[in-house]
């Protein structure tokens, strides 16, 4: 029987819940048959509610990892030292289920949640529900191609872009890279071309890629065994880059930004050529990627391991997908919020390895770190470049904005490496407004 404090308790809370913004989620028998669970909202940004002993306890976190998206509601939940948290199934970032803190520097954003009577309720004033959205989803099948067809006697540069995105094998990917960015230089490829990308890059069969968030369980920090599994990840994310730098090669070899905002803002219908320096800066981007690749490839070996010794993800082509009609929006997304992104979490990456004495991988690491720089700048030049030659002109900042908040889900978090960012060009006027406003 309950206590008169116990009964006024629950009317207390009963009366918070029914006028503010607390939400009732479910049972909690129902709610605790999984250990993460999505809840899903109208706006897209959805949230992961975990619990831990059993339902004894519930926490609730953004859902989306704050570094590249990952999937926090098919990660791993660990105890460790005594918190709580869940581990980032793409590149293992650890979140404290109470704080949203992680050793990272990342900061997750959470949510109030109580049991009362039984029942689950979280303070949020997003509309929540458990069944899902219907989106279209990129296919986990590596071999997914498109039915374009390249002549083996054309030397153009868009037949060399959809040879390496059609080159399944990692390391024959980078080095055609390194080889086509030797004869772009040189003057021996001229001709830009008009080959279609295809919708999904090749993999090696050998490969196993897996859906986000399918990814084998990583160690734990301090152990080689984790470093290798770090630095696998970023091998994978180098080979995703390799193919994003070429993709966008072929697929805006002219201005096209439709369907930006609310109005639908085309170019004039000549189709605007690109300039010569847009290409030199994406081809040296993917000249970088491969050449990242390979350095990590290496490293791994050296460690007794190899690329493709652990399952990776597909996870950053959808970003690919997302922007796949729009040059504003890729440049936007890809390489003003993705790679601005990897700046932000180098720096503490750098320090894990260093601490560790893996002074070897601190090298690579710092090569990567200083090319990724320039790589969020060339960004940044072009997307400033397309919108002063959109007709009518737009203005940059908050066309950003726009195109961020269209085709990428989600807040950007901080912390930011202010240091990195602002090397590139990207000042806080273009990333703090982007933020979780503060209710």
């Amino acid at each position: 029987m309950e206590s008169g404090f116990e009964k006024d308790l629950v009317d207390a809370l009963k009366s918070v819940v029914n006028g503010s913004n607390w939400q009732c989620l479910g049972e909690v028998d129902q709610l605790k048959t999984l250990k993460c669970r999505r809840v899903y909202t109208e706006e897209g940004d959805d949230l992961v509610l975990i619990n831990v002993l059993d339902g004894k306890q519930f926490f609730v976190l953004d859902a989306s990892c704050p570094h590249e998206g990952g999937p926090l509601d098919e990660g791993d939940i660990e105890d460790i030292d005594g918190r709580w948290v869940v581990l980032c199934p793409w590149h293992s970032y650890d979140y404290d289920l109470k704080t949203g803190q992680s050793s990272s520097g990342l900061v997750q954003d959470t949510y109030p949640v109580e049991v009362v009577e039984g029942k689950v309720y979280i303070y949020t004033d997003k509309s929540l529900s458990l069944q899902p959205r219907n989106t279209s989803q990129v296919t986990t099948d590596p071999a997914v191609i498109s039915s374009t067809e390249v002549k083996e006697n054309d030397n153009s540069l868009t037949y060399w872009a959809v040879k390496v995105l059609q080159t399944a094998d990692p390391e024959d990917k980078a080095r055609l890279t390194l080889k086509i960015g030797e004869l772009w230089r040189s003057g021996e490829v001229t001709v830009i071309g008009n080959h279609s990308p295809p919708d999904q890059p090749s993999r090696d069969p050998q490969l196993n890629v897996v859906a986000p968030g399918k990814e084998k369980k990583r160690g734990k920090g301090g152990t080689q065994s984790s470093r290798i599994s770090n630095l696998h990840s970023l091998a994978n994310i180098e080979q995703w880059a390799i193919d994003l730098a070429w993709d966008i090669v072929a697929r805006f070899t002219r201005l096209s930004c439709g369907g930006h905002s609310e109005t639908d803002h085309t170019l004039d219908a000549s189709g605007q050529q690109l300039p010569k320096e847009f290409l030199d800066d994406f081809i040296q981007v993917a000249c970088d990627e491969a050449k990242h690749f390979l350095l990590l490839s290496n490293r791994l070996k050296d460690l007794d391991s190899h690329f493709g010794a652990l399952t990776v993800h597909n996870g950053l082509w959808e970003s690919a997908r997302e922007t796949e009609d729009c040059l504003l929006a890729r440049l936007a997304v890809v390489h003003m919020v993705h790679e601005a992104r990897g700046l932000d979490v180098q720096p503490k990456t750098l320090a894990k390895f260093a601490s560790q004495k893996d002074e070897k991988s601190v090298d690579v690491l710092k090569v990567i770190y200083t090319d990724e720089i320039t790589h969020v700048a060339a960004g940044l030049r072009w997307f400033t470049y397309v919108c002063q030659h959109h007709n009518p002109p737009l203005d940059c900042i908050p066309t950003f904005h726009d195109m961020v908040k269209k085709h990428f889900r989600g807040y950007l978090k901080p912390p930011f490496n202010t240091e990195g960012r602002g090397t590139a060009g990207m000042g806080p006027e273009w990333y703090l407004p982007l933020i979780k406003p503060q209710s």
